[in-house]
């Protein structure tokens, strides 16, 4: 890993990064979940008289962070009338009229539009069985991985696309037909503006060394942002602006489904009985996130941190939020409410570390941990025994749950993960408080750790996972590549979206000012090649989210694949974790609370 950073930090250049540009190759990178925060410069303050008296001389910094914007009264009155019998009933009346649909409808390539046009509105869960029997007729009996002769540029690049997401093995060079004899794309696919969408989105399933894809975006990208400035059908304009801000394969399907059902309404081919379900299911699916949130909330409550922590980020709906996109399967109601857990304790632990314990503070609490010793907290203080107790109380009541239903002991794993994340702290920790300026592949080496990513995903390993093997255990907390790619895309999404606000408080240097610092480079070409980072992390992903040989679950590795989409979504405009960007806290009002009508 660290020759790959190494060697990935000591370019200068990022040979054109990303979805709305031009894209080459290399390697990966990394991110903090808790990071995130703060809007002014980092502020000297005394000691909160909630803390204890005899740290009340010590000066401490401040995040300076607003409370938070969602009531606690609100929060626990939500009710929903989506979890009526009747609401569920016609849910299930509707699915099976689309499950036929599926079934009767003949043409293949309709048949491919509609698991396309399904996924987007947030329905596949209730069609995996009849998505698999389409998209193993296509690969089988219509050939599409062998063909070479010229095709229609439309239906190859969306079967190439879905069949790819769904697991199967499909060759790159089904796109050769489309190249000239220069090897170039041919000039007249341009007219082709829904092929040349699709083409665009496929590209987005490459794997390192695919330099026909890697082409396909170039090409696509380019005339696709013509595209917008020619009067072009007002549905169609609307994906292709929504493609070139983030393409499908990096967005989470939960959150975004909203914008996609708005966009559906419109078209002119709508079908009433796919709209209806799309929205009574946001709606359905809403009351039960709902339910979620409230076990958390009253849980944060009761571990009293608004209370006796004051300088630590509130951020008990946005730390549920998260789990939302990460955890998506339905039925996994016990993983989101754990990871939402998960997210407020590393948010606040983050705080600790990066706002407002001291140093010799910091180390006594990272050896209470590493030690994980009851009685050491005697020699904590006061606001540092609240975390240690409230994190050992977390561990322990989720090792019984898994204890109770698996018979699995997973107590040394959850604790293991800790005791690397809060190691992780207390190295930024040291940086900041001797002025080390560490490089870009150092920062990385530490940063992908203390993002909170493995933490996160170890977590829900233990809530998805139906049968727990030591094999998968101990693959797992080795640090398996899934885990580590998902955890860079995490630390670069976050980086992009709060590393100034940080680094104005005070913070040590992210990975964008190490890149300035390491190449004399400008702001805008170290987040350039950032975004470049992210986009090689990606092919890493692709690879292996599908590999052969897994020894996890189908929902974890979907896990760790949708923690680097939904980091995406949450960082995109800024921060919104920390800072609550008002374009995330608008979504996750959409998300949350306002029915979908």
């Amino acid at each position: 890993m660290s020759s790959v950073l190494m060697q990935m930090a000591s370019l200068k250049t990022p040979l054109n990064h990303l979805h709305n540009s031009n894209n080459k190759s290399s390697n990966f990178f990394s991110s903090t979940i808790s990071t995130n925060a703060a809007s002014a410069a980092r502020l000297r303050l005394r000691c909160s008289s909630q803390l204890t008296a005899d740290h009340l001389q010590i000066e401490r910094r401040s995040g300076n962070y607003s409370p938070s914007r969602w009531d606690a009264d609100f929060i626990q009155s939500l009710h929903s009338d989506y979890k009526e019998e009747r609401h569920m009933r016609r849910a299930g009346e509707l699915i099976m009229q689309v499950k036929m649909m599926l079934v009767k409808e003949t043409d293949p390539i309709r048949q491919l539009e509609l698991i396309d046009e399904l996924q987007r509105l947030g329905l596949s869960d209730h069609f995996q069985k009849e998505f698999k029997e389409i998209l193993n007729s296509v690969y089988r009996e219509n050939k599409i991985h062998e063909r070479k002769e010229e095709n229609d540029l439309y239906s190859t690049a969306l079967a190439f696309r879905l069949l790819r997401e769904h697991g199967f093995h499909v060759a790159q060079e089904v796109l050769e037909c489309f190249k000239n004899e220069k090897g170039e794309f041919k000039p007249n696919l341009v007219d082709d503006t829904r092929g040349l969408l699709q083409l665009y989105e496929a590209s987005f399933l490459l794997t390192e060394g695919e330099s026909t894809l890697e082409l396909a975006r170039e090409f696509a990208a380019k005339y696709l942002q013509e595209k917008l400035d020619d009067e072009i059908d007002d549905n169609l304009s609307t994906w292709i602006k929504y493609s070139l801000d983030i393409p499908i394969h990096w967005r989470i399907q939960r959150a975004n489904a909203s914008m996609w059902i708005d966009a559906y309404k419109k078209r002119a081919d709508m079908n009433p009985i796919v709209l209806e379900l799309a929205m009574l299911d946001l709606n359905v699916v809403q009351a039960q996130f709902q339910d979620e949130l409230k076990q958390d909330f009253r849980w944060w409550r009761n571990t009293s941190m608004v209370e006796k922590l004051p300088f630590a980020r509130d951020r008990l709906v946005e730390c549920y939020f998260w789990t939302t996109g990460i955890v998506q399967p339905r039925q996994h109601t016990d993983a989101r409410v754990a990871v939402g857990k998960v997210n407020a304790l590393i948010t606040t632990i983050d705080d600790v570390y990066d706002v407002y314990g001291t140093l010799e503070e910091l180390e006594q609490f990272t050896e209470a941990i590493r030690r994980w010793d009851i009685s050491a907290i005697d020699q904590l203080p006061s606001y540092m025994q609240l975390c240690f107790l409230a994190l050992d109380n977390f561990v322990n009541d989720t090792a019984y749950d898994v204890l109770k239903e698996q018979g699995f002991n997973a107590i040394p794993y959850l604790r293991k993960s800790w005791r690397d994340l809060v190691e992780a702290y207390l190295i930024e920790a040291k940086w900041y408080h001797s002025g080390h300026k560490p490089n870009l592949e150092e920062y990385l080496n530490t940063s992908w750790i203390s993002i909170g990513a493995a933490v996160i995903l170890t977590h829900a390993f233990f809530r998805v996972t139906p049968t727990l093997t030591k094999e998968a255990c101990d693959s797992l907390y080795g640090y398996h590549d899934i885990v580590r790619w998902s955890s860079i895309i995490l630390r670069l999404a976050d980086d992009l979206g709060t590393s100034v606000d940080e680094v104005n408080r005070g913070d040590v240097p992210k990975s964008i000012q190490c890149y300035m610092n390491d190449n004399n480079a400008s702001e805008e070409e170290a987040r350039e090649h950032v975004k470049w980072m992210i986009g090689e992390t990606w092919k890493k992903v692709n690879e292996d989210r599908v590999a052969k040989d897994s020894l996890f679950c189908k929902d974890f590795v979907g896990c760790a694949v949708d923690l680097g989409r939904m980091a995406q979504y949450m960082y995109h405009y800024g921060d919104g974790h920390g800072i609550q960007h008002p374009i995330i806290h608008q979504q996750m009002r959409d998300c949350l609370f306002h029915h979908f009508l």
